[in-house]
């Protein structure tokens, strides 16, 4: 069990009173600001820590080492049972459930009370349980304990009170299905083979009763022996022995003959009438040799025989091929008639079962499917259609159809959302498929209903459609390597993904510096992608060096030394390498495609290869559909892109979206023994700026905000050097200007001092919101929120048109306004909440099919929706709380005067991976989950002296 404690820090500034509005929370320049008193922002906190426990939400993915599986065929619902103790549920896609037995004990074999909403499981503890599956979370409603026996086959006939259950011993043990306690009934293995023979016969294999008589029971031993025990007269009626042992019994429905699977990869036929010796021996697999003897095969593990109506009878076994050949794949063969199908599977065959429409064993099975339980996979097989095609299955079995390289979580989506995408999902069918419905039918899909079938308070991932980008691009063609250069493997794999459910547009960022934005449609149409190429590039003297002085780092006016700025590689020495530059490294299709319904891709954004070498990954991406605005960092800077008139809006380096209010005096860097290109400055990707990097950039981050917090009285500005002058000047022309490919601004400064090897400022997060740009504003408008990897927070305003028709030829104006925030760590991620406490939603976009026809009497039009603050603030205006937080700490500052309130340092020990302002119980709390495998929840309270902290530690 894991063990949960709760903590409960205080929350006040690093003064002794902690009072709100000390020298140690302050403004983003860093000088000391004056809060509102505590008194003037009062929220009623409504979150205890009682509210939050640690459980798991969701499975996804084949059970792992599956062992066993039943169905019902009544109610259509498939079992499968693991190794882990573990079962899952399967009915019609969407109805899925797992059980778990609290033993962790391997499931042998399952056993469903048909039509009745029960299971039994026999566990490899040997125990037995009886789940009850009709309830709100299936649960084990008795069980049942064998101390001195061990189970090794179950059997409970259809309508029966009564369950079979055979042991290692060779006992066979009668249990009452609705006590569940023995009836001590026990047909022992001495009084079901002859007196005389002294031979014990080995575990019982097989339990099953007569089609014509439901009194009388067959029982099959591991050596050969089989037994059919009259029931009521307490004695066999008659009894076979045969020198190959058996692996399995199937009865035809008459009860006049039975089949045995044996291990030498034979297939008996028993006559009830002579049961001396088999009516008839067959491998089905086993050659003639040329000396006239049969060659050897693999045992039988097990067959099923089946009778039709209208044609001859199934016969389906696995295993029974020949020892020649090494390494062949597993089998499942059908026979039927004079045809033999032999069905190779990729994965070890489980278990396997036929699906008849009839569940009563004395009348004509008509066999219409086999479910074929895999090691790693499950196949249904169509038994109606002669050439026995596979069902496309709808579950999600193989998590690793591909790797999975990166995942996202969407709460509260619209309820239509779901189940539009299912279907325009589940019309993708692939060719060579059964065009039948999937057979496993059972239970009603509904979200209640999913999960009033959980067990534990989780749910089953369920597939509901699935997008391949590399639809978007050409095939690279042979010698073309500018893909390859930059990643060793697929060149489309996908590294974060930012979703809107209300507008259902969907943005995609690739491994090899691209975006894709998708936007959803229920018609197929014709669409040429837009393609836009960005040059986001960092100077050289950008990158954070080290300097002679590092191990005494110092706060310095910027124009006191003359910095040292490192020569740019020249591209003309790059003669191979330059037919590269201001090129993407794939290519976007540029011809009119046909596209099916669901998400269609507009617009591709890539980044270009600059002096020679590949663009640096990007890190970081929002989109916001109500703006039609998207935006993306990296470790070079910034780019704002307006998707709706497919133009760039900015394109920055991350010192230039500073201006002239850098909080960081930036030391000069002193000369290098060893010049290197940009590029091998330039971190690959958020992946190496959270990996090799960790260490010296935390280091960085502590030494830089203590130098800050300690030096709070300093004027920040930068000095008004001629350097830094042009600089600032440049910049600011940009501002509030549309910027293009060519409009990327060279800065020229100094940089800030690193412990370790260099770097560079990336961006790490980003979000679009109302709020407050500047500290003048009286209203809150457009604003990008940027968090850099050196702790800071960036506010960048923007002025959008709000008439439909100007909004689509009007320019967005958008310049960094010089709003700065500051904290320890790398930013991960910023919320909002109104001075009553509650979360503020960014606005959005009404989803609008543009597929759709044309209505001249009502033209489809934009339909924004916008989240207001609550009314209620007198105490505090028009404002607003802005949470930030990084891997170190969380700040709340009050919008628009960037006064902090408070501070919370998270960890000292570890850092924040992930973070996120979320909604819990109607009230708003900061999650974060920790590298040392914590997670914490944090409230807001009054805000203004504590802060309850709920504080779990996970499995890694």
């Amino acid at each position: 069990m894991k063990k949960f404690r709760k903590v409960l820090d205080g929350l006040t500034t690093s003064s002794p009173g902690g009072t709100i509005g000390s020298p140690s929370c302050g403004s983003a320049a860093g000088t000391p600001t004056s809060a509102p008193a505590p008194r003037e922002i009062d929220i009623q906190e409504t979150l205890i820590s009682e509210n939050f426990q640690l459980c798991k939400t969701v499975r996804h993915g084949f059970p792992y080492q599956p062992t066993a599986l039943a169905f019902d065929p009544v109610q259509k619902l498939l079992a499968i049972g693991s190794r882990s103790g573990g079962i899952r549920i399967l009915g019609r896609p969407g109805v899925d459930c797992y059980c778990q037995h609290e033993s962790g004990a391997a499931v042998l074999q399952l056993q469903f009370l048909i039509n009745e909403g029960a299971l039994v499981t026999a566990c490899a503890d040997d125990t037995l349980h009886l789940w009850n599956l009709r309830q709100r979370r299936p649960a084990v409603l008795h069980s049942l304990k064998f101390n001195r026996e061990r189970i090794t086959f179950c059997h409970l006939p259809f309508q029966s009170k009564w369950l079979y259950v055979g042991t290692e011993r060779g006992n066979t043990h009668i249990v009452n299905i609705e006590s569940f306690i023995l009836s001590g009934y026990v047909i022992m293995w001495n009084k079901a083979i002859e007196l005389a023979t002294k031979t014990h016969p080995g575990p019982v294999v097989h339990l099953s009763d007569s089609p014509k008589d439901e009194g009388k029971l067959l029982i099959g031993f591991e050596s050969g022996t089989i037994v059919q025990w009259d029931l009521r007269a307490k004695k066999a009626d008659f009894r076979i022995y045969y020198d190959e042992a058996i692996h399995s019994v199937s009865w035809h429905h008459e009860g006049k003959q039975f089949m045995c699977s044996h291990s030498d990869g034979s297939l008996t036929l028993w006559n009830l009438r002579n049961t001396t010796k088999p009516f008839q021996v067959t491998f089905p697999h086993g050659k003639i040799q040329k000396d006239g003897r049969k060659e050897s095969c693999k045992p039988i593990l097990k067959v099923e025989y089946k009778t039709s109506r209208n044609s001859e009878p199934f016969i389906i076994f696995s295993g029974g091929l020949s020892y020649d050949k090494a390494g062949r794949r597993p089998t499942l063969t059908i026979m039927h008639g004079k045809a033999i199908t032999v069905l190779e599977m990729d994965y070890p065959i489980v278990e396997f079962l036929v699906l008849c429409e009839t569940p009563y064993n004395n009348e004509v099975q008509d066999p219409y499917a086999v479910v074929v339980l895999l090691e790693k996979d499950l196949i249904v097989v169509d038994l109606t259609q002669s050439n026995f095609p596979v069902f496309e299955n709808p579950y999600p079995m193989d998590v690793h159809e591909s790797p999975v390289t990166c995942t996202a979580y969407f709460a509260d989506c619209p309820p239509d959302i779901i189940p539009i995408l299912y279907s325009i999902g589940a019309k993708h069918k692939k060719t060579g498929y059964s065009q039948k419905e999937w057979p496993i039918s059972g239970g009603t899909w509904m979200l209640v209903d999913v999960k009033n079938l959980d067990c534990s308070d989780t749910i089953t991932l369920q597939m509901l459609y699935k997008l391949k980008t590399s639809k978007a691009f050409e095939k690279p063609k042979v010698g073309d390597g500018r893909a390859a250069e930059l990643v060793e493997e697929d060149p489309f794999a996908v590294q974060m993904v930012s979703w809107c459910p209300q507008s259902r547009i969907f943005c995609v960022v690739g491994i090899s510096a691209h975006i894709i934005l998708y936007r959803f449609s229920k018609y197929d149409a014709n669409t040429q992608i837009v393609s836009l190429e960005v040059r986001l590039q960092c100077e050289p003297e950008d990158v954070i060096s080290p300097s002679e002085n590092e191990n005494n780092p110092c706060f310095t006016e910027s124009g006191s030394h003359s910095p040292h700025h490192q020569q740019p590689v020249n591209a003309g020495n790059r003669t191979p390498e330059g037919n590269k530059d201001s090129t993407p490294c794939l290519k976007v299709k540029e011809r009119m495609v046909r596209v099916p319904p669901g998400y269609q891709s507009e617009l591709v954004i890539q980044l270009q290869w600059i002096d020679g070498e590949p663009p640096q990954q990007i890190t970081s991406l929002d989109i916001n559909s109500a703006y039609g605005l998207l935006a993306f960092g990296n470790c070079n800077g910034l780019a704002v892109v307006d998707y709706l008139q497919k133009t760039i809006l900015l394109c920055m380096s991350t010192l230039d979206l500073y201006g002239a209010t850098d909080p960081y005096q930036r030391l000069t860097r002193s000369p290098r023994r060893n010049r290197q290109s940009t590029s091998e400055l330039c971190m690959r990707g958020l992946s190496n700026l959270y990996s090799d990097s960790k260490k010296r950039i935390r280091t960085s981050y502590q030494s830089l905000t203590e130098l800050t917090d300690n030096q709070q009285s300093i004027d920040m500005e930068r000095s008004k050097s001629p350097t830094s002058g042009n600089r600032h000047t440049h910049s600011l022309s940009n501002t509030f200007a549309p910027s293009r490919e060519n409009s990327f601004s060279h800065s020229r400064s100094s940089s800030v001092s690193s412990i370790d090897r260099e770097t560079k400022e990336a961006i790490t997060t980003l979000q679009f919101g109302e709020s407050f740009g500047r500290k003048t504003d009286a209203l809150p408008t457009p604003c990008l929120w940027v968090g850099t990897s050196l702790g800071v927070a960036l506010l960048i305003p923007m002025s959008i048109p709000t008439d439909q028709e100007e909004r689509m030829d009007e320019p967005v104006a958008i310049g960094p306004s010089g709003g700065v925030l500051m904290l320890k760590g790398s930013v991960l991620r910023f919320g909002f909440l109104d001075c009553m406490g509650a979360l503020i939603q960014s606005p959005y976009e009404v989803w609008r099919d543009l597929n759709a026809a044309e209505d001249p009497d009502r033209p489809r039009r934009r339909k924004l929706v916008h989240f207001s603050p609550s009314s209620s603030q007198d105490a505090c205006g028009d404002g607003h709380l802005a949470v930030v937080c990084s891997e170190r700490q969380a700040k709340v500052f009050l919008m628009p005067s960037q006064s902090c309130l408070f501070v919370h340092n998270i960890t000292e020990s570890s850092f924040v991976l992930r973070a996120d302002i979320v909604s819990v119980y109607n009230s708003a709390c900061l999650a974060c989950f920790c590298a040392n495998g914590h997670v914490m929840t944090l409230r807001k309270c009054t805000f203004c002296a504590k802060l309850s902290q709920r504080h779990f530690k996970t499995r890694h």
